[in-house]
């Protein structure tokens, strides 16, 4: 089987680590059968589809909505060279699954507007899927309801003209959609449980996603959520394209 390639951006060392597990065990997935790119660290290399089954792009404390002002120099190389891969990748409707700020991205290379209007506080939502969810065989098993972790300052305001939404929620109307046939975005964590959002509360604490005094009360609000089915989108994603 050709490797899947993980794109990731965070600067900490543990949590780009984990985030490597999160999408391999989800997936399924032998540490071989994952490749790992940390784009803040390194510029990505030339891409050559044919050497892989998908991309995935992960989370980043990144927030392309901000003024260019408040950009760093990181920042700008890393958004100019997803939007480069982006490129490639829609042309050729290359498997490919944003999440979080992979959504982002891929929402604002197609013409949607990614804003700050539906912000959401980190903890559980209930995703509700579309009748074209419904559909989808990334959605295959996970209900018509399912929950999911979430936490982002910015999100996708105004769908794409190309895509097709897929799930939704109550106060983040955009939560996944696709374009063409196999590029996919998730608002929400596929690739996280509650060991896994633990870790970036504390981590993320002074970021900005809450109050740093509410870290027990985050944590709180996380624990006890049933997200079994949102890790299904990343099972599924990779038993359709493993090639």
């Amino acid at each position: 089987m050709k490797p899947f390639l993980l794109i990731s951006s965070r600067p900490e060392d543990s949590l780009a680590d984990a985030e490597f597990d999160q999408f391999r065990h989800w997936g399924g997935l032998a540490r071989s059968d994952l490749v790992h790119h940390r784009l803040e660290s390194e510029p990505l290399p030339a891409i050559h589809l044919d050497d892989y089954s998908g991309i995935i792009v992960g989370g980043s404390p990144f927030t392309g909505s901000i003024p260019d002002a408040h950009k760093s120099l990181t920042q700008f190389r890393v958004e100019h060279e997803i939007s480069q891969l982006l490129d490639l990748v829609v042309v050729e409707d290359f498997p490919f699954l944003g999440a979080c700020y992979g959504v982002g991205t891929l929402g604002r290379h197609q013409g949607g507007i990614i804003d700050f209007e539906y912000g959401e506080e980190v903890g559980p939502v209930l995703i509700e899927v579309t009748p074209e969810g419904t559909r989808d065989p990334l959605l295959f098993d996970v209900g018509q309801q399912f929950e999911a972790y979430v936490g982002h300052l910015e999100a996708c305001s105004t769908l794409p003209p190309t895509a097709v939404l897929l799930a939704t929620s109550a106060h983040c109307p955009v939560q996944m959609f696709r374009v063409k046939e196999n590029l996919y975005g998730t608002q929400f964590h596929p690739e996280l449980d509650y060991e896994g959002i633990s870790e970036r509360i504390d981590l993320y604490r002074h970021v900005g996603y809450f109050p740093a005094d509410q870290v027990d009360a985050v944590k709180d609000r996380c624990f006890g959520a049933d997200v079994a089915a949102s890790h299904l989108v990343i099972r599924n994603f990779v038993e359709r394209y493993a090639d």
